[in-house]
């Protein structure tokens, strides 16, 4: 098996805030990250699949393709957008990192070609955080 990574970048605000609390109570919980004003962060996205390269072209999956299918499905959507307001496929959930990339799968995954597999996806929030998602 073979794994190719894709690093693509978007700048987006949000929110963090359950709907269901008091604006104190989010305080407590989410810190300045429930400001009522938004923050935001320039976000890098690390998508990985894995398969088995094509004998013709040597590819797993042409990265360039790989590029144009997370920018018409995800970083379009995303790219200088406000999370919790602009983004029907995050709409109902709160728009933590953890929330975000589980989303961004479910958008993925299922545009792959026969033969190609999500495997990880990585999005870096800050320099000291990021998470990492394998569709499990």
């Amino acid at each position: 098996m073979v794994y190719l990574t894709r690093i693509e970048h978007f700048n987006a605000a949000h929110k963090l805030y359950n709907p269901a609390w008091t604006q104190e109570r989010n305080e407590e919980v989410f810190g300045r990250c429930a400001n009522a004003n938004w923050h935001g962060h320039n976000f890098e996205l690390h998508v990985t699949v894995k398969g088995q390269p094509d004998p013709e072209t040597g590819f797993i999956f042409d990265a360039k393709k790989l590029s144009r299918l997370v920018h018409e499905h995800v970083i379009d959507l995303l790219d200088h957008r406000n999370l919790n307001l602009d983004v029907a496929f995050l709409q109902g959930r709160i728009c933590s990192i953890e929330n975000l990339v589980t989303a961004i799968w479910q958008e993925l995954a299922p545009r792959l070609p026969p033969g190609v597999h999500l495997y990880r996806l990585k999005l870096v929030e800050t320099p000291h955080i990021h998470v990492e998602f394998f569709g499990e």
